[in-house]
């Protein structure tokens, strides 16, 4: 490897097992806290800002899940139309999202969608509107411990249909595409923001590229969908990301998708079933 290439960052042995796994973790939680197992929502959503999970506990919407084993997190139940998705708050940033979405992918959790705050890339988006990613570009570092360097990364999850479908009952703009993953967003330059937009990039958040990476990995179904809200050319009102009501509307909606993504699992895996049989 050149020397300007041998760093840290880029240096690890990918195909070997990990030392500290979330396994481990939780089981010291358990042990310490005195906490049951019990199963948890098979969908879970990781809330970037925290304001929605503040609001619904306030509430009465979102109840404690006492079965959750973290060391850093609190985990709430939401009921979506009669689908059970658990809700974790401010897990900001790469490392940290994905550090947890480790944790829920070893307690069993079927589908984890970031849901995140992101700022506008494409000048054609209205602010504000949702963004479900279909790629990342991997500017960050978590990522580069779970897969080789590349530019970009894809959602590994058969999950974008259903979300898009699903997410336009909102009322919101809804856009799917490309966005930058960057852990230093005071870094964001002019140049790069003209950049990664001439590029095609809708927009940039702190999550999507270290969540795909690990999904791919680990074999876990990951997504992440934008709250887009803010940009640097915007005039207007910043950081708006909708009322309580639009907050659980997309919550519901994201229920939903991942709901109908079971069921076309399950027709899948009955499909082969009865192809596995053969004739008479």
């Amino acid at each position: 490897m050149p020397e300007e290439l041998n760093l840290p960052l880029l240096n690890h042995e990918l195909n070997e097992e990990s030392a500290f796994t979330a396994s481990r973790l939780m089981e010291s939680v358990r042990s310490l806290q005195g906490i049951q197992p019990m199963a948890l929502p098979e969908i879970c959503i990781l809330e970037f800002d925290g304001d929605l999970t503040d609001s619904l506990v306030s509430q009465g919407l979102a109840t404690k899940v006492p079965g959750w084993a973290c060391f850093h997190t609190t985990m709430y139940e939401v009921d979506c139309g009669g689908v059970r998705v658990g809700v974790i708050a401010r897990t900001i940033g790469g490392p940290y999202a994905v550090l947890v979405a480790e944790q829920l992918h070893a307690a069993g959790v079927r589908l984890i969608v970031g849901l995140t705050s992101a700022g506008r890339i494409a000048q054609e988006l209205p602010l504000p509107c949702l963004v479900i990613a279909s790629s990342a570009v991997r500017d960050e570092g978590t990522s580069l411990h779970y897969l080789a360097p590349s530019v970009d990364v894809q959602c590994p999850t058969k999950i974008l249909d259903c979300l898009e479908r699903e997410l336009a009952s909102t009322g919101w703009t809804v856009r799917r595409g490309r966005v930058w993953t960057t852990d230093a967003p005071y870094r964001e330059t002019e140049s790069a923001i003209r950049y990664w937009s001439a590029e095609g990039v809708l927009a940039v958040e702190m999550q999507a590229a270290s969540l795909f990476a690990f999904g791919i990995a680990r074999g876990a179904n990951v997504a992440v969908v934008a709250m887009v809200s803010n940009a640097v050319d915007h005039g207007g009102e910043q950081f708006n990301t909708g009322t309580q009501a639009d907050g659980l509307g997309i919550l519901h909606s994201i229920a939903r998708a991942g709901a109908a993504v079971a069921v076309e699992e399950l027709a899948g895996d009955e499909l082969g079933k009865v192809g596995d049989q053969g004739p008479g």
